[in-house]
């Protein structure tokens, strides 16, 4: 992994570029929204929950309010990455918002066509190391629909657990989502 932090309006970006054998995690920005448009147009990746972006406009929108990398509160950094294949084409994201206590809640989305395969479980678990590594977290936890069994069998295989009544206290998740969190060491 290198770091490839840019400098931007005489910031320097928090993120780094991840690289592995089997893709490399991009930071997000607004360049990416036209190509992200397309896969988060995959009408399987909605079975549980959400909607597909409205339009190319509305996601170039969104990505380019991300591109602050921080809440609007400014307590929590905001990480999104694309996730680029060998091939140039772009798969999904993983993205997490980081506390300054160490936790982060993490979300991902992969296009229907890499399920399966093993990528979004390597694309999480360089995200987590990333986290670990340059961002400080010693808690990482995500959320999900009851039935969205693929995601839950992701998790666990990720050494994430169910969480505690204290977790779910903390989250509050709705009432049809689980919550699994797994803590580093």
């Amino acid at each position: 992994m290198q770091d490839r932090s840019q400098e931007t309006d005489g910031a320097v970006d928090p993120m780094r570029r991840v690289a592995t054998a089997a893709f490399t995690l991009e930071p997000q920005t607004v360049a990416h929204a036209d190509a992200m448009f397309d896969v988060l147009s995959d009408p399987a990746i909605y079975e549980h929950e959400n909607a597909p972006p409205a339009s190319r406009e509305w996601l170039r929108e969104r990505f380019a309010r991300l591109e602050s990398r921080r809440s609007a509160d400014g307590r929590q950094q905001w990480l999104n990455w694309v996730i680029r294949l060998p091939s140039s084409a772009l798969a999904g994201y993983v993205q997490a918002s980081v506390d300054a206590d160490g936790g982060a809640m993490i979300a991902y989305e992969l296009t229907s066509v890499y399920w399966g395969r093993g990528l979004g479980r390597a694309a999480v678990d360089a995200m987590i190391g990333e986290l670990v590594e340059h961002h400080h977290v010693r808690r990482v936890s995500a959320i999900g629909k009851h039935g969205n069994l693929r995601s839950r069998k992701m998790l666990e295989r990720l050494d994430f657990t169910p969480a505690t009544p204290a977790q779910y206290a903390a989250a509050r998740p709705d009432a049809d989502e689980w919550l699994m969190c797994r803590e580093i060491r």
